[in-house]
C-alpha cells in the first residue's frame, strides 16, 4: 500500500465518527423526517434507526456510511441541531452492531 493510500484510509477513519445519539434524533427532527423515511433511505428497518438514536446499537457498514452521509448533510443544513446539548457526551467511534 502506498503512502497516499494510507493517508486516505486515515482520513476515512477520522471522518467515520457519528454524532451522539441525541444529536442524530435532533438532526432528523430538524429536517422534518420520520424514522421510517430515514430507514428507507439507509436501507434498514425503522427499529434500527430508533435504536441508533437511543444509542442502543450502532450502524454497520454499508449502512453506517449512508447514515453518516445523511447526518453530515443534515448538519450542514441545520447547524443548530448539530450542536450537542450541554452535558452531552462527545462522539466516539463505536463498534458496529445493529
Amino acid at each position: 500500500m502506498t503512502d497516499p493510500d494510507r493517508l486516505k484510509r486515515v482520513d476515512a477513519l477520522l471522518n467515520d465518527v457519528l454524532p451522539p445519539p441525541p444529536v442524530r434524533a435532533k438532526l432528523r427532527l430538524a429536517a422534518g423526517l420520520t424514522q421510517q423515511e430515514v430507514a428507507e433511505v439507509v436501507g434498514v428497518k425503522r427499529v434500527a434507526v430508533a435504536r441508533w438514536e437511543l444509542g442502543q446499537t450502532y450502524p454497520r457498514r454499508p449502512h453506517r456510511a449512508v447514515y453518516l452521509h445523511l447526518l453530515n448533510r443534515l448538519a450542514e443544513r441545520f447547524p443548530e441541531a448539530a450542536k450537542p446539548d450541554e452535558g452531552m457526551p462527545t462522539p466516539v467511534s463505536e463498534g458496529g452492531s445493529g
